[in-house]
């Protein structure tokens, strides 16, 4: 549960009751919750009674209501600690609104859960190796896998800025701090010289702005990614031609390398959109086949989705 926005009496009381002194309200039996309303309730109700009465309307009185219940909206959030089976903990900052500020990124959905349950099951395909996460959303994959799985480098990347920003802040609070102002062709340098041998370090973290539909192969042929995985990025029919495309891209850009080992968890929410997808990469030469996990999640408690893991050859 969000927490209540803190200050609100307070700000009323900067906002409206500077302009007018709390004398010059019709109902003094009104001050002492006014001074320790914890929301926009108090507000809602003297308004109501200003309204029923020949008051003259109080201008301030709206406009700190307004600005109340634009904090309440903004400040729809909380914060989850998922622990894993090594006795830590990945603490995050999410949303409580499937949708908000424009994007279903800022919450941890079920197939990121599914995925990072598989993926500790399978730290060896991990660990000493760089790893490029599409969709990161608010992080919960990519930092349990940096957790416990010792990737080499771990690249998260999304294109929403309010998610990578969100993103960015939940690394920090996971004690994870990215490669600060990490450039496309220096992240080829700089992982270009480690070795196997610094697999038990703590990953290299990088963040990158990643939008499917402009990235170039130049680009994700400098991020040198050895394992490609993604999360919840089959849902809309609307963009799954950017990613059949971006995966395309991933395989003709490998130069000399060998090609990324691709992962994608998806919930099946809809069969057609979900077969759309398959049928796509049937059409684009790409092959696949279902990776075999647990039906059920250790990281969620109530209804167990339908989950699958499709590797892909790219």
């Amino acid at each position: 549960m969000a927490e209540p926005c803190p200050g609100l009496a307070l700000r009323f009381q900067r906002r409206f009751l500077a302009a007018r002194p709390l004398r010059s309200l019709p109902w003094p039996e009104l001050e002492q919750s006014l001074r320790s309303a914890p929301d926009s309730a108090l507000l809602a109700d003297i308004l109501h009674k200003l309204e029923s009465t020949a008051a003259e309307p109080l201008d301030e009185l709206y406009e700190a209501l307004a600005d109340v219940l634009k904090e309440k909206e903004e400040s729809t959030h909380c914060y989850k600690n998922y622990l894993l089976p090594s006795g830590d903990c990945v603490s995050l900052c999410e949303s409580t609104a499937l949708i908000s500020g424009g994007t279903t990124g800022l919450l941890t959905w079920e197939a990121a859960l599914h995925l990072a349950q598989w993926a500790l099951q399978n730290p060896s395909l991990f660990r000493g190796r760089t790893i490029l996460e599409l969709g990161s959303g608010i992080g919960f994959t990519g930092i349990a896998i940096c957790k416990s799985c010792q990737p080499r480098t771990f690249i998260f990347s999304d294109c929403h800025p309010r998610v990578l920003q969100q993103l960015g802040e939940n690394l920090q609070l996971n004690g994870l701090t990215p490669e600060p102002d990490v450039t496309w062709s220096t992240q080829t340098e700089s992982q270009g010289q480690e070795g196997e041998g610094q697999s038990c370090q703590p990953p290299k973290v990088m963040v990158a702005e990643l939008d499917w539909g402009s990235v170039t192969e130049k680009q994700l042929l400098a991020l040198r990614a050895d394992v490609v995985i993604a999360a919840d990025v089959v849902y809309d029919p609307e963009i799954i031609l950017a990613l059949i495309g971006m995966l395309q891209k991933l395989s003709t850009s490998r130069g000399d390398r060998k090609a990324p080992e691709v992962f994608i968890a998806s919930t099946i929410r809809n069969p057609d959109t979900y077969q759309l997808f398959q049928a796509e990469l049937d059409k684009a030469g790409i092959r696949w086949q279902v990776i075999p996990a647990h039906s059920s999640c250790n990281f969620l408690y109530d209804v167990q989705p339908d989950v699958t893991i499709l590797q892909l050859f790219v």
